[in-house]
């Protein structure tokens, strides 16, 4: 059964130009949006094909490639390596400006928990906890996430079917009960150093994550193939 949505519509669409520490560099059309279920300042970027309002995809193409990316401080901004949240917006952004498509960034800080306690959870698991016991010992769900806000936003942007690029399979459950149809799930490359290795571990076996992590002496960047969906 699919859930009911309210509509959104889109407020802004401003160019805004990307640059990244290794240099690399691209322009996103950069959309806001009215009406979102939780009422927070989530935003889309458009990228590639998406980027210019004047040269979007004809109708009847194929459906574009989605992140959805949850906002990540410490790792989209100060590159901590407790996790691959800054290597995977990296990569998204590139990947998207090649194909076109669209980048959902979610202000969803630590799986839905917010930053202070994301904070908390880390000191926790400093003393032994994963990500996900930490996350329940303070209260909260190992992934309190609701892509509701993701979908009304596709919609906004006229985009009902999808290719998500993701590892994560909840994303394009959550999706489709919401009305978007994922057709094709795209994965992520794995981000792996000394410094998330066990982080990535646990997303794998607890988090149901595709991730295929090389042995822990090999920490090369590696990218899982497609997979088609339903």
């Amino acid at each position: 059964m699919v859930d009911r949505l309210p509509e959104a519509t889109i407020r802004t669409a401003v160019p805004v130009p990307l640059s990244f520490s290794d240099g690399y560099e691209t322009t996103a059309l950069a959309f806001t949006f009215d009406g979102l279920a939780d009422g927070l300042e989530h935003v889309a970027l458009g990228l590639g094909d998406r980027s210019d309002p004047t040269r979007r995809a004809r109708d009847g193409a194929s459906p574009p490639l989605i992140r959805v990316h949850s906002e990540c401080l410490t790792g989209d901004v100060f590159g901590s390596q407790r996790c691959d949240c800054g290597p995977q917006l990296r990569e998204a952004v590139e990947r998207l400006s090649e194909t076109g498509g669209y980048l959902l960034y979610l202000r969803q800080e630590g799986r839905g928990i917010g930053l202070y306690a994301k904070l908390d959870a880390y000191v926790l698991q400093d003393s032994g906890l994963d990500t996900y016991q930490a996350n329940v010992a303070l209260g909260f769900e190992e992934d309190a996430r609701d892509y509701a806000v993701a979908a009304q936003m596709l919609l906004a942007l006229g985009v009902p079917r999808v290719a998500l690029l993701t590892n994560n399979p909840d994303k394009a459950a959550q999706l489709g009960n919401l009305g978007i149809a994922v057709t094709t799930l795209v994965a992520t490359g794995v981000h792996l150093s000394p410094a998330n290795a066990h982080y990535l571990a646990t997303k794998a076996t607890l988090g149901s994550h595709t991730l295929e992590l090389p042995p822990t002496d090999g920490l090369a960047h590696r990218t899982s193939p497609e997979s088609e969906v339903g």
